[in-house]
């Protein structure tokens, strides 16, 4: 049962380059900031527009 864990992470190495797993980590770790910082800004911008556009 050992030999054959050893065996399936050998393959997996093998398999998968270390620079293409870290850099699809890397584009999903943007995509993910970039999405969050519209977010933030957007509920920044629609607080404001209640405070401002509410009193008519």
């Amino acid at each position: 049962m050992k030999k054959l864990n050893i065996s399936l992470i050998l393959l997996a190495m093998m398999a998968l380059s270390s620079c293409s797993v870290i850099g699809g980590i890397f584009k999903a770790g943007a995509f993910v900031g970039i999405l969050a910082v519209v977010i933030v800004i957007g509920i920044i911008i629609w607080i404001f527009s209640m405070f401002t556009g509410g009193s008519k």
